[in-house]
């Protein structure tokens, strides 16, 4: 008789919510935890995350807590669903335990004072535990309602990322597995710098000519700096790459292009960030390739151009103007 297994799913924003209930559906028994006990509370009482996925019941099987601790006792599977910026800060509260479990980052961005990938700031926090991660084109409102999608899950251990493949894996939602921790990491945190572009040029009126290319040349890009930093070249042409890219770019319920799209329309990121509550991951982590970048000595101009939009308040039809106007090249993919 196979095994229940038991997973926490460590933040209650709209991918963790969504996990929990996914696997909870599948017959796990599932905790899903967040940091402020008023609005556990809230979700306890209600079933249904109102501020991240409206609309969608939470499953009472699936149980509700703020206390961490009791989040991550006795657990075969820990997944961090907490946005880059705030891991660390979570990893720091998880006591130290005996027993064999694996954590599984889905996570997509990269920390902006080290540079680290989130794999790179779980080992710093935790040691070199069992580790996996999860990415690809997720957009949580569709797999919240059963809508067909895949993702991949990488692990330096093979074994580890089966494991994780068969826990995930359902009718509705399919896992694929793969070595190339830094290309899944690196596609599905970069494609949201190439999203909040493609948003600016929906919020500009431009058409599938404009988008194309930024999805076209945004690819290249973010290939050229994953593989600078040890990744796979043909994992950026896969689901956390090509595939997370192109969803987070088309997609009405991506963030990263709503938030482009607010800024091609002319408003301001200060006035966009105080009136959401969502974590839009791009904005971090368009510093933190700009960084990259310079560091590994690649070229981003697209990138380039988004971190100045972001953190220097520069023009978007300035920036557009810069990038057509680049001194002619052939092209390189």
């Amino acid at each position: 008789m196979q095994k229940t297994l038991k997973i926490a799913v460590l933040g209650d924003g709209g991918w963790g919510t969504t996990l929990a209930i996914l696997l909870s559906m599948k017959g796990c028994k599932v905790t899903l935890w967040g940091a402020f006990p008023k609005y556990i509370d809230f979700l306890s009482q209600k079933r249904e995350n109102k501020k991240f996925l409206p609309g969608i019941r939470i499953p009472n099987s699936v149980l509700l807590t703020y206390n961490i601790k009791a989040a991550v006792t006795d657990n075969d599977i820990i997944v961090l669903a907490i946005p880059s910026q705030y891991m660390r800060k979570v990893l720091k509260k998880i006591p130290q335990q005996a027993g064999k479990r694996i954590y599984v980052s889905v996570s997509k961005g990269i920390e902006n004072k080290t540079l680290l990938r989130m794999s790179e700031v779980i080992e710093q926090e935790l040691g070199r535990v069992d580790l996996a991660v999860l990415s690809g084109p997720t957009i949580s409102y569709e797999v919240a309602r059963g809508m067909p999608t895949t993702a991949v899950v990488a692990s330096k251990k093979p074994g580890i990322s089966k494991f994780v493949q068969g826990a995930f894996n359902t009718h509705e939602f399919r896992v694929y597995n793969s070595s190339d921790v830094t290309g899944v990491e690196l596609g599905g945190s970069l494609k949201n710098i190439v999203a909040i572009a493609a948003g600016i040029c929906d919020g500009f009126g431009f058409g599938p000519n404009s988008k194309a290319a930024i999805l076209t040349r945004g690819l290249v890009e973010i290939t050229r700096l994953g593989t600078a930093m040890g990744a796979k070249k043909e994992t950026f042409s896969g689901l956390s790459g090509l595939g997370d890219m192109v969803t987070t770019c088309i997609s009405t319920h991506g963030r990263n292009r709503w938030l482009g799209e607010q800024i091609g329309k002319g408003k301001l990121l200060r006035e966009i960030l105080r009136h959401t509550e969502m974590a839009i991951e791009g904005v971090p982590t368009a510093k933190s390739a700009y960084l990259l970048a310079k560091k590994h000595k690649v070229e981003m101009p697209i990138t380039e151009q988004i971190y100045k939009i972001l953190y220097k308040d520069k023009s978007p039809n300035l920036a557009v103007k810069e990038l057509l106007l680049r001194p002619m090249k052939a092209e390189t993919i």
